[in-house]
């Protein structure tokens, strides 16, 4: 199996591909603005408690203020609080936390009314991102990831990922990591580290050690709350860091300064990789020339077809996740409606899984098969659905089918699930079912180009039109385009872009920032 990272920076947001065998299988996207991600570190003050909750809101600085339950306090919860505070009384210098004064572990049945009070400074960590009406989600057992190790302060113990089943392997890292880490810090030893040398973990632990003390030392100096004292790494070297592996063959991207970013974070997390990170420089948009713009406008949606014309249909609701598997126009297989049913089960099990992944679809997921009579086939399914979602980094639970049919799924979610819309608002006619005629289109684009280049005095831009217009603007030996370019300059570029709706266009200029050429009445709408 190959796989491909692609990276699409634009200037309000990111956008990472994950392609496996050249198939969209993980797709995530954030506005460059976004914070609030999980992972961020805050100082920030207890806002009010919430004794029947047994819980606090915390203010990090979101419309909606975040959720600290008391059972995330940690047991360390003591020595955290107690070393915090030495920390912020005093401004000039950091106590090491190997020197922390052990405290006795908090009572797991205890109220957080003992514990904090409004206005009390806290160091907490988000461990879920705002979702719908929810704000964040927060911790106080603060941990930095790493590729091979997770640091978390305060703790004392060493634990090694379930998945290394090695019992030689297991005692060899926790004998090892119990030697190199300092008193008052725990580690989880992840999956990737097996077989690794002392050298790369001990470098490692060396970084998130240095990260932890500048939090601490950001805290440290916060003049107003909330402060923010760890970002989590850029979203496309965080995606990285988890997803990372060997196999991959190339990952693209299409902007210099992420390029060099990723490449100085794989250079030092894997040498020998270093070379897969390759700049995108074609002027095709980077998903339009890897084909993931056509993939994400045919897997998004509340259709989803699979193979021989089966779909599923994907409902969303607060509570839940509701897919209804349906046949559609395939012909009956000629060895009857069991095996059918079986075989569009199997189809639909495979795409589902997928979809998991790549709309990140969280909490309940209830999924309504064709019933099928006979027990094996049931437990064929099941079996499937299990193998399929292996390659799932989310925890997740499946329960075998009830006697309706219907499947249960849950799965961690973290942040809101992906939604991609894939309806297009009509851009030619906003909504009121008439159009100008199509041939004045052209001439639509020819009186912008001229403002551009007479009125604005901008001479090198590109247009950005769908294919079939692109197609007509570019046909001839005396092309529209050279009409163009023979009139206002040789600077016009003309690109075709999957993502734009028939009469849709973009300007860009030399730097790739987008001109607002658009008329009054396509921004009231």
């Amino acid at each position: 199996m190959t796989s491909e990272v692609i990276v699409d920076v634009q200037p309000k947001e990111i956008s990472i591909a994950l392609l496996e065998d050249k198939r969209l299988v993980e797709f995530q996207k954030e506005g460059r603005s976004a914070s609030f991600v999980v992972g961020n570190i805050y100082l920030a003050k207890v806002r009010k408690l919430m004794p029947g909750l047994n819980a606090c809101f915390v203010n990090v600085g979101y419309e909606r203020d975040a959720f600290l339950h008391y059972l995330d306090l940690g047991q360390k919860f003591n020595t955290y609080n107690k070393y915090l505070r030495q920390v912020i009384s005093d401004k000039k210098k950091l106590y090491p936390i190997s020197k922390a004064s052990i405290q006795p572990d908090l009572e797991k049945d205890g109220s957080v009314q003992n514990i904090l009070q409004p206005g009390q400074e806290i160091l907490v960590q988000i461990v879920k991102e705002p979702i719908s009406t929810k704000g964040p989600r927060l911790t106080c057992e603060l941990s930095f990831p790493g590729r091979f190790l997770v640091l978390m302060p305060f703790q004392d113990k060493v634990s090694v990922s379930s998945k290394i089943k090695s019992a030689e392997e297991r005692a060899r890292l926790k004998q090892l990591i119990q030697s190199i880490k300092p008193k008052n810090f725990g580690v989880i030893v992840r999956t990737v580290a097996e077989g690794k040398r002392v050298a790369e973990l001990d470098t490692e632990l060396k970084v998130l050690l240095k990260r932890c003390e500048e939090t601490f030392t950001r805290a440290q100096k916060a003049t107003k709350l909330p402060e923010l004292a760890y970002e989590e790494t850029s979203r496309t070297v965080a995606m990285l860091r988890d997803l990372f592996n060997p196999s991959y063959e190339n990952i693209y991207i299409n902007d210099a300064d992420i390029f060099n970013e990723v490449k100085n974070y794989v250079t030092l997390i894997a040498p020998e990789s270093a070379g897969i990170v390759k700049q995108y420089t074609g002027k095709l948009p980077i998903f339009d020339n890897f084909d993931v713009t056509k993939q994400i406008k045919s897997s998004f949606g509340k259709t989803v077809s699979y193979k021989h014309g089966a779909y599923l249909i994907i409902e969303h609701t607060e509570a839940l996740h509701v897919v209804d598997v349906n046949s559609g126009n395939r012909s009956k297989s000629k060895d009857g409606q069991e095996a059918n049913a079986l075989d569009v089960n199997l189809g639909a099990a495979d795409e589902l899984a997928r979809q998991l992944r790549l709309r990140d679809m969280g909490g309940i997921i209830v999924v309504d098969f064709i019933d099928m009579n006979l027990a094996e086939d049931r437990q064929k399914l099941y079996e499937r659905m299990c193998e399929n979602m292996k390659k799932d980094r989310a925890r997740h639970n499946i329960l075998p089918l009830s006697k309706f049919g219907l499947m249960q799924i849950t799965r961690q979610r973290v942040r809101p699930v992906m939604d991609v819309m894939v309806d297009e608002v009509c851009p030619t006619c906003f909504g009121k079912g008439t159009i100008k005629s199509s041939f004045l289109f052209t001439d639509v684009l020819e009186s912008k180009i001229s403002t551009m280049s007479n009125k604005l005095g901008i001479k090198n831009f590109t247009l950005n039109v769908h294919p079939y217009v692109a197609a007509y603007i570019n046909q001839g030996l005396v092309s529209l385009k050279r009409k163009w370019q023979m009139k206002y300059g040789f600077g016009i570029k003309v690109i075709p872009s999957q993502k734009l709706g028939f009469l849709q266009y973009e300007f860009y200029d030399k730097n790739g920032q987008e001109i607002d050429m658009k008329e009054e009445i396509e921004i009231k709408h």
